[in-house]
This record gives structure tokens, C-alpha cells and sequence, in this order.
């Protein structure tokens, strides 16, 4: 019987990081890549990105003030989710679409694999810690 009770748990814990992360990726959409992720960062989020590592919620906001991303299209959806037995460390992985204009104005596109790392954080909210 307890393990009914935990698989349930861990059922409703998975299904909170995949509404987490669809309002990422729809924020994302509606708001802009920069907003998106300054709002989901966790303060201890870390991004690897071109090699590098940009370490802390402030980093980020740095990062993403310095890049033009006015005309960025990211697109992204979960394929997987999977979340620990504690309900306070999950992860999803899927594909994105990356569409923007390069500095000739041609457009160009990328398509990839995303890894997300989720933590909950004290308040209850799910908030990525790598990415």
C-alpha cells in the first residue's frame, strides 16, 4: 500500500515540473527568452552555455542583458520527467527549436536536445538549477 502512496506522490510531483516547465517555455514565448529564464532561475541556477558556465541567478540576468533577444524564437517541450524519491530534485529532457535572425539578417535555426535540472524550493515552486 505505501508504495501506491509513494508512486501517487511522485506522480504529482512530476506532473508540477512539467506545468513548470510549460509556463517557462510559455513565458518564453510570450515574454522573451531573457524574462524566462531570469524567472525560473533558482538563485543557485546554473547555465552552461558555449562552454561556459554562468553560475547564479544574477549571472544570468548579466548574460541574458548582453545579447540581443529581441528577435529570438525559442520554442521547447518536456518528453520526459522524472523526479527523486525526497520530491525535491527532478528533471526533464526534450527538444528545442532556436529561430532567429543572424547579424547579416538571414534567418537561421536550430535544432537541439534541452536538459533541465529542477529543485523545489522552499516556498513549494519549482525552479531550475541547470539548464
Amino acid at each position: 500500500m505505501s508504495l501506491d502512496i509513494e508512486r501517487v506522490k511522485m506522480e504529482k510531483f512530476e506532473q508540477e515540473i512539467l506545468e513548470t516547465e510549460r509556463a517557462f517555455a510559455k513565458l518564453a514565448k510570450e515574454e522573451g527568452v531573457r524574462a524566462a529564464f531570469v524567472a525560473f532561475a533558482s538563485e543557485d541556477a546554473i547555465l552552461n552555455r558555449d562552454n561556459k558556465l554562468i553560475k547564479g541567478k544574477q549571472e544570468i540576468e548579466e548574460y541574458f542583458s548582453k545579447q540581443d533577444w529581441a528577435n529570438i524564437r525559442l520554442d521547447w517541450a518536456p518528453d520526459f520527467v522524472s523526479v527523486s524519491v525526497s520530491g525535491d530534485l527532478g528533471y526533464t529532457y526534450g527538444k528545442y527549436i532556436l529561430e532567429g535572425k543572424d547579424d547579416s539578417g538571414q534567418m537561421k535555426k536550430s535544432e537541439g536536445f534541452f536538459h533541465t535540472v529542477w529543485k523545489r524550493e522552499p516556498s513549494g515552486e519549482w525552479r531550475y538549477v541547470w539548464d
